[in-house]
């Protein structure tokens, strides 16, 4: 298949709210709302018209006491979203009204955070390894593990039954669920894997490493089918588009990387102006929302986002 989206006549659009840099943006299970998490100790929510002009309209999410660094959506509810921050709790919102509903108290600054894919449990990964699950509608632990090596991702496939951890020894964990019981080692990288990604399609995951490489793993069989080789920096965030077609993978390079997913061809760079931290493709358009260290003249941060794939600037 070849290419489909004439990524070269799309733009991106500045949004700005945060007073400091944005960590974290994520989408909620319809597309029409953007988080972003910053170092100001806010989260935002933002309503994004796909093919919209009209004002964006944001709402301020206020309680954090230290960075927000993640956050993640009810992948069943379009309204529900819960946030990590290194002040060691995770605090879950109603984003119509702003409102924080539920908060916990962990052990460690909260680093890592996401859903279960039915909405049941979130797990957390905190600055000392430690995994805590949490049943989201009692808000209490489930399940504590320590782990003896760096932690640096966290994910669920799509079934729930299997749970992945990216590790600093370049390995990919893969755990039953809910047991936690080790199923597999995947020695992925020859550096440690930073970040990782389910196709939304539930074929594959993909894996970013220090050695600036993209894997990318057949799930059922647990082997690498390919690697993408645009980025000459650690790879710090992937995600998949809504389709499974394209993956975007961003680093320290002052660009993003868009590459065919089954021909490992790259197919658009989107420039940037800085490090970045996080991309997320919309779950129904082909929007993309990336935030990153992006400073002003005067060499402080922005506290900007943007999200690339509009038919105009």
């Amino acid at each position: 298949m070849e290419e489909t989206i004439a990524f070269k006549s799309l733009h991106s659009r500045e949004y700005q709210g945060h007073k400091k840099k944005v960590h974290s943006v994520a989408w909620n299970c319809t597309g029409t709302k953007l988080a972003s998490g910053s170092v100001d100790q806010t989260a935002r929510v933002w309503q994004i018209e796909p093919h919209g002009h009209s004002k964006v309209k944001d709402i301020e999410l206020k309680g954090h006491t230290d960075s927000v660094d993640q956050l993640c959506w009810d992948p069943r509810h379009a309204d529900l979203i819960a946030t990590a921050s290194g002040d060691k709790t995770v605090r879950l919102w109603d984003a119509r009204s702003g409102k924080c509903s539920q908060q916990v108290e962990l052990s460690g600054e909260n680093i890592n955070i996401t859903y279960k894919p039915d909405g049941s449990h979130i797990a957390v990964g905190n600055r000392d390894d430690e995994l805590t699950i949490l049943d989201v509608r009692k808000y209490k632990p489930i399940h504590k593990r320590k782990f003896s090596y760096e932690v640096n991702e966290i994910a669920w496939n799509m079934g729930g039954d299997l749970f992945f951890l990216t590790t600093g020894n370049g390995t990919v964990e893969v755990l039953a669920y809910p047991s936690l019981k080790p199923v597999q080692t995947l020695l992925a990288h020859t550096a440690g894997c930073y970040c990782i990604a389910i196709d939304p399609l539930g074929r594959y995951f993909a894996v970013g490493s220090a050695d600036s490489l993209v894997s990318l793993w057949d799930i059922n069989e647990m082997l690498c089918v390919r690697t993408f080789i645009k980025l000459e920096w650690p790879v710090r965030t992937i995600s998949f588009n809504h389709t499974g077609e394209y993956i975007a993978s961003a680093s320290e390079d002052l660009f993003i990387d868009i590459s065919n997913v089954q021909t490992g061809r790259s197919v658009h760079q989107i420039p940037c102006r800085a490090a970045m931290n996080s991309v997320e493709w919309n779950p129904k358009h082909n929007l993309l929302a990336y935030a990153g260290d992006d400073k002003n003249k005067y060499q402080t941060d922005e506290g900007v986002f943007r999200i690339f794939g509009f038919e105009s600037a």
